[in-house]
């Protein structure tokens, strides 16, 4: 076995992948420089845990890998190769507790990201990881050494081989803001553009509807879209009115769909059931029901349920005629178009699709064009929905890519 320990490998971005690639090449010898142009690493694994730590997910293989969509095929050995089980057993030794939530999801018992990122840091650092903040890469010189912008000057790095794991185009203030794209593309690694992923959708409200309802949750709803493949995609949940369009977990499940629709022609529909539960010719039957002196919102909540931001809804799409027929108004309760105009600007988004085409690496997350470039992480051309998909798949190409720098310095040995 040749002595990994003569060989320095860079590992740009301190983010989950680039955190797990560093981890994997130090646990066999190799010594491990880590740069990040943050102040400190990990902020984005931070504020994506404000709300509760979503490490992965309890689904069953086939579907959980399903998740990842057209790049499915090319995630899935390197999440055989850390599932589920495995990134908690990891956290696990971490010396961090998580628990199964009622929908599969996977969290630290205290729901909280710091404690896990701190307990990993510390095991970085006390193996021999050495960091280096505030140090943006800006691409290769022409002798082939790593240049870095820093507080001080520009400093020229020499390594063995790099890894890649500067993220996507999202939450830009956090580190991620896709300024690699054009200094891989020189270097002959293409990219797919980045695009808003997990994200929100404009609408054209009336000024009316966005100043009363800004703000406000539409639950429990059933929403429903029909893909460029004609296949009917459906969700019950529920979702948020913005000033702008709609956001929320279920919009964010249902985004690439939309976003892709939109890309191609312009606009999408989302179709809602306002009353689910209720089917339409109960629907048609209660509206139908003489309403007496009652006013239309009195009848509706009373018999449909319908009040507060989801006749607000009902208001934006018909007209004083509609609410006089039965028919037109149960068929808009079982099924009102939403036309969503564009997906939300990228670095409002939970995540980013697109980047690095795997086709311009190999097995083991190598450039072709530059053999010991290594990328993993969000700045791959992947996406995924939230619910522990998107670190599941971050933790695993970053170990797929450390384990090939591995291999790679083994070949030259």
């Amino acid at each position: 076995m040749p002595d990994l320990h003569t060989y320095t490998v860079a590992v740009i971005g301190g983010g989950p992948a680039g955190l797990m690639a560093a981890e994997v090449l130090i646990a066999q010898g190799v010594q491990v420089d880590l740069y990040d142009a943050m102040p400190s690493v990990g902020r984005k694994f931070l504020l994506a845990g404000k709300g509760g730590m979503n490490l992965t997910h309890t689904e069953a293989q086939p579907a959980f890998v399903a998740r990842y969509g057209a790049r499915a095929a090319q995630l899935t050995p390197m999440l055989q190769g850390f599932d589920p089980d495995t990134l908690r057993n990891w956290v696990h030794a971490l010396g961090i507790p998580t628990f199964v939530g009622s929908s599969g999801r996977v969290f630290p018992t205290d729901m909280k990201a710091a404690p896990l990122l701190r307990a990993w840091l510390k095991r970085l650092r006390d193996a021999g990881v050495r960091f280096h903040m505030r140090h943006r890469w800006r691409g290769w010189a022409e002798d082939g050494k790593l240049r870095f912008n820093t507080p001080q000057d520009e400093l020229h790095i020499q390594a063995d081989a790099v890894v890649l794991a500067l993220g996507g185009g999202s939450w830009a203030r956090l580190g991620s803001d896709g300024k690699w794209l054009p200094v891989l593309e020189q270097q002959g690694i293409p990219s797919a553009p980045l695009q808003a992923a997990n994200c929100g959708f404009e609408v054209e409200w009336s000024a009316h509807f966005r100043e009363r309802y800004a703000g406000q949750p539409v639950k429990p709803v059933v929403a429903s879209y029909l893909d460029r493949q004609g296949q009917q995609l459906q969700r019950q949940g529920e979702f948020v009115i913005s000033e702008s369009g709609v956001e929320g977990s279920l919009i964010y499940a249902l985004s690439s769909a939309l976003r892709e629709q939109i890309n191609a022609e312009g606009s999408a529909t989302l179709t809602l059931d306002l009353a689910p539960g209720k089917s339409a010719e109960r629907v048609l039957e209660e509206v139908s029901h003489p309403r007496g002196s009652r006013s239309i919102a009195s009848h509706l909540q009373s018999k449909v349920g319908i009040a507060g931001v989801k006749a607000g809804l009902l208001h934006e799409y018909l007209s004083k005629e509609d609410y006089a027929r039965p028919e037109k108004l149960a068929a808009a309760i079982k099924a009102l178009p939403l036309r969503l105009t564009a997906a939300r600007p990228i670095d409002e988004a939970i995540s980013s699709a697109g980047g690095v085409l795997f086709e311009a690496l190999d097995e083991h997350l190598m450039a072709l064009k530059m053999p010991g470039v290594f990328c993993a992480g969000e700045m791959l051309d992947w996406e995924a929905p939230t619910g522990g998909y998107l670190l599941t798949a971050c933790f695993a190409s970053g170990r797929t890519a450390g384990q090939g720098v591995l291999a790679w310095l083994r070949a030259l040995a």
